[in-house]
């Protein structure tokens, strides 16, 4: 099977909130760097700025969908992205 590219993905929680049902933080990979904000209630993910954030979406909404109840603000994470930054 041959090599996929992959890059690592390193995410910061700022802000947590149950009540309003949304998660902010930051996530870079490589050189690229986002601020987020994860409406897990309505499932809906903003990603800013622009530039790349087509390359990180889809994982990144993959990684909450899969560890939201798991983060906690000030909390510093990792995930794999099946691509080459």
């Amino acid at each position: 099977m041959k090599n996929l590219p992959e890059t690592t993905a390193y995410l910061s929680i700022t802000q947590q909130s149950w009540q309003h049902g949304k998660i902010a933080g930051e996530v870079r990979a490589s050189t690229y760097e986002w601020c987020f904000e994860w409406r897990f209630r309505q499932g809906k993910l903003l990603v800013k700025p622009s530039l790349g954030r087509s390359l990180i979406v889809e994982p990144l909404t993959r990684f909450l969908e899969r560890s939201d109840y798991q983060l906690e603000p000030g909390g510093n994470y990792e995930f794999t992205v099946r691509s080459d930054f």
